[in-house]
């Protein structure tokens, strides 16, 4: 039997389906089914072979910039920023950006344009990865299901093979005439 027309056949017995008719993760995993390897995958896995610089970039940024961390060390930058100009250089007159700071406003405008964007790309790439993870589960799901479905077919094969032989063996039994 060629491996297109075992695929025909599963498709049809498990499925119910044409060829045709099937989707990516079904026809997977008939090919799975049918080579005898595993389905199963770590979505975090794939979707960090798919990703590219830009995004493994994206994902760091929106990890440091949500972070305790982040949020502690830019507060006391930018308190240091409004001591040094107020208090240290601004009582010299040598301060380079003076109260109301227009330079740390204007620093801290590039800094939300540039980090809100590379956030949202963080996270859309977490929805992507979400939906690569429900598809995987989706893929590993239906071979399990699949492969209870084949080894209840196997287990009713068998039982109707031993109550055959035991209806031959009784047949057998009541055509042998008794022994005095």
């Amino acid at each position: 039997m060629t491996q297109t027309s075992s695929l025909d056949e599963l498709s049809q017995r498990l499925l119910g389906k044409p060829p045709g008719a099937l989707d990516d993760e079904e026809r997977r995993v008939l090919a799975g089914i049918e080579a005898g390897t595993t389905v199963s995958r770590d979505a975090a896995d794939v979707a960090d072979e798919q990703a590219s610089f830009g995004d493994r970039l994206a994902d760091r940024v929106a990890a440091v910039g949500g972070s305790w961390g982040f949020i502690i060390a830019f507060a006391a930058v930018l308190f240091g920023w409004m001591i040094l100009n107020s208090e240290i250089l601004g009582h010299v007159g040598r301060a380079f950006d003076p109260y109301p700071y227009i330079f740390l406003n204007l620093l801290l405008s590039t800094l939300a344009a540039i980090q809100a964007p590379v956030i949202m790309m963080s996270q859309n790439r977490q929805s992507a990865k979400d939906r690569l993870a429900a598809s995987l589960d989706y893929e590993t799901n239906l071979r399990a299901e699949l492969d209870i479905l084949r080894v209840h077919h196997k287990i009713d094969h068998l039982v109707l093979d031993r109550l055959d032989a035991i209806e031959r063996k009784i047949d057998g039994l009541a055509k042998t005439p008794p022994t005095a």
